[in-house]
């Protein structure tokens, strides 16, 4: 069991800081296809430590996913195998400007 970052996701990236494997990254902001944050299944531990941090509920363990947002489930794996995946990134810039 991985974790998931649902489309609810608002980019503050307080889960990425709190995260002990670094298995959360942002989609990069330019490719409109990557708006939220993803968890790597492959390399997460399941330490639930990101849950807390999220300030709109937008983490959940993967069987525990509200129906409305399965489809991020495989979404979030994709990022990994198919898409993006890990890049270097500032924190700071990718998180989402709420001036």
């Amino acid at each position: 069991m991985a974790y998931v970052i649902t489309s609810l996701c608002v980019r503050d990236g307080a889960c990425v800081e709190v995260c002990p494997v670094e298995c959360i990254v942002p989609g990069p902001k330019e490719e409109g296809e990557w708006p939220i944050f993803y968890i790597d299944p492959d390399t997460c531990i399941d330490c639930g430590a990101c849950v807390p941090e999220c300030p709109v509920d937008a983490i959940f363990p993967e069987e525990d996913v509200p129906d409305e947002f399965t489809d991020d489930i495989e979404l979030n794996a994709f990022y990994f195998s198919d898409g993006p995946g890990y890049w270097d990134f500032d924190l700071e810039k990718e998180r989402v400007q709420t001036e």
